[in-house]
């Protein structure tokens, strides 16, 4: 693919130098059309049963696409209270969110009882901790636990959420443990869910994960969901042709699979899963100029405004991002490549975007297009080198160019003081 931006007209005909000029960089663009297409496509996974896809919010929490989700029937996934605050605010109601927590305290669980919000257990030891809560609330409260089922997968150790060395869920051995805790505050067990891991392109570990948790399901009655967790991948390497996620072939294995637990089980509970970057990491891209070029022993770099205080995924996973290099509003060709590292501001060694990377010529005063950036992007950022976060724009449907987060000051930073 010569240039992922121009193959789908990511910017609807607006100059990204003209778009820059307006709110500065570095910038985080998202594709409104992008990002609805994508939830459409998770909100198809299973058609035969009842189902719903919920978003993690993780992965971009901006309320603006909390919005989109919104809208296009998606629930949502919260890892916390201030995530649980924003869904509020952005509109949903407490039927449409599930929280997912890990290791929280007490005022956390709190409030998701007090807003009737259904929570998942990850441990015997929160589990403990929510019935001797909601015990007090009433008897017969509603409750879900993650299950680990042993197994695990993703493109990083970081990412990959069971098996047997991470600390999230209750293994399978412990299962008449959960009984027994639930037993002795009253609470009802109305949900499973698990969730192995993020960014495998290959459906057969989802799919074997499902298989395995079903098996598990069968030894609790009375379900009324089991949560299959996310993970969906994206093609990262678009630029060298990288194949997307094999949605439909993916839909078309796991029907027989659900279809032999519902005969077994004798009815078909809501199923769901938990996508997050499938959702958002394509619709999103930063926008940011290259300020400085070098070469260091032999050695190629592009300085740019981008760096591992807005994007830290390189850093942190050793993540790989197609980068896109524009020049008086346009793409330039991928021609006349050359080997060059493109870098950020921060003051680390490892603040890398594109390491080595096959490249058309950088000029100082180009634009660097960091592409698949709409997951783990914003959410992930931080002020490292007392450097404000970038702000965040939509390319909304109709083309038009909404600021959906003001670039933070200086002054913000200094008001915690």
């Amino acid at each position: 693919m010569d240039s992922f931006i121009n193959s789908i007209d990511f910017f609807k005909g607006n100059d990204p130098e003209q778009i820059v000029a307006n709110y500065g960089t570095p910038l985080y663009v998202y594709s409104e059309e992008v990002i609805r297409s994508r939830m459409k496509a998770v909100a198809g996974v299973i058609t035969k049963y009842d189902y719903t896809a919920n978003y993690s919010i993780k992965a971009n929490t901006n309320i603006e696409i909390l919005k989109v989700a919104l809208s296009e029937g998606i629930n949502c996934d919260a890892m916390s209270v201030g995530e649980l605050m924003i869904l509020k605010k952005a509109g949903f109601p407490s039927d449409r969110i599930f929280f997912v927590p890990n290791n929280v305290c007490d005022e956390e669980l709190e409030y998701a009882i007090d807003n009737d919000i259904v929570t998942s257990l990850d441990s015997l030891s929160q589990l403990e901790k929510y019935g001797q809560l909601a015990s007090k609330k009433c008897k017969g409260y509603e409750c879900a636990v993650r299950i680990n089922p042993g197994v695990g997968a993703g493109h990083s150790d970081k990412v990959v959420t069971a098996g047997k060395k991470t600390k999230f869920g209750v293994a399978e051995a412990d299962i008449d443990k959960i009984h027994e805790v639930l037993d002795r505050y009253g609470l009802k067990l109305v949900g499973i869910n698990q969730h192995i891991g993020s960014q495998f392109l290959d459906p057969q570990p989802y799919l074997d994960a499902v298989r395995n948790l079903l098996r598990i399901a069968r030894g609790f009655k009375g379900l009324k969901f089991i949560d299959f967790g996310g993970g969906y991948g994206i093609p990262y390497h678009k630029l060298d042709g990288e194949a997307d996620y094999p949605m439909g072939d993916f839909k078309k294995r796991l029907e027989p699979i659900l279809d032999e637990f519902v005969k077994d089980y004798g009815y078909a509970p809501l199923f769901k899963s938990e996508p997050g970057r499938f959702c958002v990491a394509e619709g999103g891209v930063i926008l940011a100029r290259v300020h400085a070029v070098k070469e260091n022993y032999g050695h190629a770099y592009a300085g740019t405004d981008v760096g591992m205080h807005v994007l830290i995924r390189p850093a942190m996973y050793d993540s790989y991002h197609d980068v896109e290099i524009i020049r008086d509003g346009k793409v330039v060709p991928r021609e006349n490549l050359s080997e060059i590292t493109v870098t950020g501001p921060i003051c680390e060694s490892g603040d890398i975007i594109a390491k080595d990377r096959l490249l058309p010529q950088i000029k100082e005063g180009d634009l660097a297009c960091v592409l698949d950036a709409g997951a783990y992007g914003y959410s992930m950022a931080s002020t490292y080198n007392t450097r404000p976060r970038p702000a965040e724009v939509m390319i909304c449907m109709d083309g038009s160019v909404k600021l959906i987060r003001r670039r933070e000051t200086f002054e913000d930073l200094m008001r915690l003081f």
